[in-house]
């Protein structure tokens, strides 16, 4: 493998044989496949060597300035370069870089807005939410009371009027709008209206869009939503981790509900490296990667649908689509495809469409998305090409010798276009 430093891949090879090639089998599972996971993405080698660095050594409990040990100078220095970027990124009051993912940082808002047992008023997971937004089994769907609301049965996009509606009816606190699987625009000031009109607090979830968000390419909901929430390893194209911003007058809650309140010492490895891509995330070519991004989704959303598949809502706005195989491929549910696709080394997951009936670990739909391939120089003649590759693999029901033909495609394609 060619993207370690021969220091650090030489250091893994001599102290831990078993380790070693996993390690290399790993680096060539993602150099031979098209990753069209919506919530992956490749990190630059900056991001990489950054999170493998001296920063993983220390405990930095606590916040610059203010740090339960010693020896936290350059702790200091690196999260407030952190925050310093992420708000001129986001335009924001205030951020916390210390989440360790996504659903800890929504779990810190509700720390801060909400007692056991008060209503959350957030998108229903089979239409497209997020497990933390209160699947039942999570801490969100264990502490809360949950009411979701779903997409119109015609438009498959969200029904504001059957929001307001809800949120009318059952007075939450808290209303979460941002999805893990919905590929249109979300229009956050109607939802921060709606949310003020009963006196709810509005937690605007970007994780899956952060990157267009930050650089203007999707409606920003900082200036309206109470607390901003976001992943850093999806389109934002940084380490695996989350980030919070809010208000100012939430500043010193949030924080706390960080820090002591759900977690102890910051990855401060991880913190460096969301340094680095806000940095990064603050050039201009960043902008023109995320419009390459969307350009690409549209082009594979618009190549799968003149292959006869229907996409759940029209298409897309965003970076990801989700594909009704039902139209296609009655026979065909998520989890076969995924797995015979997985065979030609193409990655998707499945993923429920709405109003599904068949279960959650079968599907009739798959979720795809394009900022992997962006990062990797994918463009949209090649989008066009893997709508045919995908469709070839469902169209033979899995059969052996297409997939292994597909799959000799694919690995061509990716040796012309090497990881990061």
């Amino acid at each position: 493998m060619t993207h370690m430093t021969n220091q650090a891949a030489s250091a893994v090879a001599a102290a831990d044989p078993e380790v070693w090639p996993i390690l290399q089998a790993e680096e060539q599972r993602q150099h031979e496949t098209l990753e069209l996971i919506a919530s992956e993405n490749h990190v630059s080698r900056a991001v990489r060597e950054v999170v493998g660095s001296v920063f993983t050594n220390k405990y930095a409990e606590g916040y610059p300035g203010r740090r339960y040990y010693g020896g936290c100078q350059n702790m200091d220095a690196i999260e407030e370069l952190a925050r310093s970027r992420a708000r001129q990124l986001f335009h924001c009051d205030h951020v916390n870089v210390q989440p360790h993912s996504g659903s800890q940082a929504n779990a810190a808002v509700y720390l801060a807005v909400l007692q056991p047992g008060d209503t959350i008023l957030s998108l229903d997971l089979a239409h497209g939410g997020h497990l933390s937004h209160g699947l039942k089994v999570n801490m969100s769907g264990l502490l809360y009371h949950i009411v979701g609301y779903g997409v119109d049965a015609e438009t498959e996009q969200i029904d504001f009027s059957v929001l307001r509606k809800l949120a009318r009816e059952h007075k939450p606190k808290l209303i979460i709008s941002g999805a893990s699987a919905y590929p249109r625009t979300l229009d956050f000031e109607t939802f921060s209206e709606i949310a003020a009109e009963v006196d709810a607090v509005h937690m605007a979830d970007i994780a899956h869009i952060a990157g267009m968000v930050a650089v203007g390419l999707h409606p920003s909901p900082v200036p309206s939503a109470d607390f901003v929430t976001s992943t850093t390893h999806k389109t934002l194209r940084g380490p695996r981790g989350g980030l919070i911003m809010c208000k100012a007058d939430f500043a010193k809650k949030i924080d706390s509900r960080i820090f002591p309140g759900s977690q102890g010492g910051p990855l401060m490895h991880c913190v460096a490296g969301k340094a680095v891509a806000f940095g990064e995330a603050l050039k201009p070519e960043f902008k023109i990667y995320q419009q390459r991004i969307l350009d690409n989704a549209r082009a594979l959303a618009d190549a799968m649908t003149a292959a006869g598949n229907r996409m759940v809502s029209g298409g897309t706005d965003t970076h990801l689509m989700l594909v009704d195989l039902r139209s296609n491929y009655p026979e065909v549910t998520g989890r076969m495809a995924e797995d015979w696709l997985g065979l030609a080394n193409i990655v998707v997951n499945k993923n429920m469409i709405p109003f599904d009936k068949r279960k959650p670990m079968e599907t009739s739909g798959l979720r795809i998305g394009t900022p992997a391939l962006t990062t990797r120089g994918l463009d949209e003649d090649c989008m066009r090409t893997i709508a045919q590759l995908i469709d070839r693999v469902l169209r033979s029901g899995g059969e052996a010798a297409t997939v292994e033909a597909v799959k000799r495609e694919v690995m061509a394609m990716c040796d012309q276009y090497p990881l990061p």
